[in-house]
């Protein structure tokens, strides 16, 4: 069991997750990841060589290794997947702690998870991310949305990683419920349209 305390946590080790941690990291923010692979866990450990960054296969030992009131981002698959990690992982959270979801999800699944985890005291809130795997790395546009109380602890941190422009951080809190993933929504449809455009004008 690892006695190393992490002041930040994220759930699901792929490309973005394993990125936007090695990001905080490069940033002076001690990150612990969790994921059930451990080829996963152990490429974020290599990746961070020389940071404080430790990469777990288990859940439990993942939240005691976090200091208290534990901060956690998820990025896994949209869906079914996010209500299983929050119903794994509540048990193991206290009043007080923060959850974050940063995949797709569809912004009535965030409000329902926003009502939900409110009745465990838990602060809740959806931010969709864009930059792709280099932005997560080097500077992300994020939008977070929901628990007011949540984005303003992690506000220092968001602000530290995000992509600047005019040295402006490309975050800022968009509003309660599942505002930030409306809003990612919405980007998305432009950003597709965009691309169509460009393919259509291009062939």
């Amino acid at each position: 069991m690892s006695t190393e305390q992490y002041t930040m946590g994220m759930i699901g080790l792929g490309t973005m997750g394993r990125n936007l941690l090695l990001n905080m990291a490069d940033h002076g923010v001690s990150v612990a990841g969790h994921d059930t692979d451990q080829s996963k866990a152990d490429l974020l450990e290599k990746e961070g060589e020389g940071k404080k960054v430790k990469g777990f296969v288990t859940l439990p030992e993942f939240v005691q290794s976090l200091t208290i009131p534990r901060t956690i981002i998820m990025l896994v698959p949209a869906g079914k997947a996010v209500d299983s990690v929050i119903e794994n992982i509540t048990p193991l959270l206290s009043e007080g702690d923060i959850l974050i979801d940063s995949g797709n999800s569809h912004f009535t699944d965030t409000n329902r998870r926003v009502d939900y985890l409110q009745t465990k005291g838990i602060h809740f809130f959806g931010m969709g991310i864009s930059g792709g795997e280099s932005g997560a790395r080097r500077g992300p546009s994020m939008m977070p949305g929901g628990d007011k109380h949540a984005y303003e602890v992690m506000k220092p941190v968001f602000e530290a990683i995000a992509a600047k422009v005019d040295g402006v951080p490309c975050v800022t809190y968009i509003g309660p419920g599942a505002s930030g993933h409306f809003v990612k929504m919405v980007h998305n449809g432009i950003e597709y349209g965009i691309m169509q455009l460009i393919a259509e004008l291009r062939y």
